[in-house]
């Protein structure tokens, strides 16, 4: 007798389970609910990176701009012995050669400093912008050509 009751609980879960797997395997064969466009566009990346050719007219950048996008890579860590922006020391034997021998100067190269500062694409005017405007950071006065429009 209690080899029977030992069973009972056994033939009673074996169609709960065989009913589960039923309904398991009845959905194998069907497509999909989910619309793969939809899905597509949910899993889109967060940013995406588009990059566009900027043209700049030569002659038409301030002594700022072209400080920023050029000249403080180095200029503002003193990388490779440059002199530091803001470094009176640092510019006074480079100011005694005036502005137009400091603009000579970087339009040529100096030291580790490529011509023009690496801005192959700089005008001798532009150049001097840059000279004056980074000149004038330690206080040297220097007038920066007008851009013309």
């Amino acid at each position: 007798m209690s080899n029977q009751r030992n069973q009972r609980p056994v033939r009673l879960a074996m169609p709960v389970v065989a009913m589960v797997a039923a309904a398991l395997l009845a959905g194998c064969g069907k497509q999909s609910s989910v619309d793969p466009e939809l899905t597509a566009t949910l899993i889109q990346p967060v940013a995406r990176v588009e990059i566009q050719a900027v043209t700049i007219t030569p002659g038409t950048r301030t002594g700022e701009q072209i400080y920023k996008s050029i000249c403080a890579a180095c200029h503002d860590s003193g990388a490779v012995g440059a002199p530091k922006t803001g470094d009176a020391a640092g510019w006074s034997d480079r100011l005694g050669l005036g502005f137009e021998g400091l603009t000579a100067s970087a339009i040529a190269g100096k030291g580790a400093m490529p011509a023009r500062g690496g801005g192959s694409d700089l005008t001798d005017t532009e150049v001097a912008r840059a000279v004056a405007y980074l000149a004038n950071t330690v206080g040297a006065g220097y007038t920066e050509p007008p851009v013309e429009q």
